[in-house]
């Protein structure tokens, strides 16, 4: 596939046009505040918010058992299980709106609860938004046929192939992995045995 094809299937992909149109409301609102330079502070706790989020969810929500219950089981499927059966496939490779919005609505929630204030809790999550685009674009990169050119991302391309190839309960960190390794999940992949349930979610025991 031709290069212009791999980035429009990226950017005009229906959940991350959504997403889009939240980010500018946010960004625009956001700059009609009164502005100090706090709102960067602010901006990186976004950040760092959505790099632990993003491996403890994958970790701890993605990776969950399979529930018994068949319409929670369907959700956990759409939602990660059926993308390590087919990994490669584009309509699971992206976080569906109906989960991306209420948890970007909810993390904001509970920040304002925190801080109090409305300019805070924008400036946090244009960096939760920010980082969620990341992680879509470090997802979608390591899945297409798209090579890194930094030594960072061919590392990260890297240790998320060996989570969906080689074991899937190591290497949890999509955009970051570094996280892993505050978490101990960062493994030599030679020290790692091959799992037989890494396209199989559903038949972990």
């Amino acid at each position: 596939m031709k290069s212009k094809g791999l980035y429009r299937d990226f950017f005009l992909h229906f959940d991350i046009l959504c997403m889009a149109v939240i980010f500018l409301g946010v960004l625009i609102l956001l700059l009609t505040m009164e502005l100090t330079w706090s709102v960067l502070l602010f901006f990186m706790i976004g950040i760092i918010t959505y790099m632990f989020s993003e491996y403890l969810t994958h970790r701890f929500l993605f990776h969950i058992k399979a529930p018994k219950n068949e319409f929670l089981l369907n959700l956990i499927k759409r939602l990660h299980y059926d993308h390590h059966t087919k990994p490669n496939d584009l309509k699971l490779l992206f976080l569906p709106i109906w989960y991306s919005a209420p948890n970007l609505t909810a993390l904001a929630l509970l920040f304002y609860l925190i801080s109090g204030s409305i300019v805070s809790t924008l400036a946090f999550s244009v960096g939760v938004l920010f980082m969620f685009f990341v992680y879509e674009w470090k997802h979608y990169v390591a899945h297409r046929p798209i090579k890194p050119k930094t030594r960072f991302g061919k590392w990260v391309k890297r240790t998320h192939i060996l989570h969906h190839y080689k074991n899937e309960n190591y290497w949890y960190g999509v955009s970051t992995p570094f996280v892993d390794a505050i978490f101990g999940t960062l493994k030599d992949e030679k020290e790692v045995e091959t799992s037989q349930t890494v396209k199989a979610l559903e038949k972990r025991a």
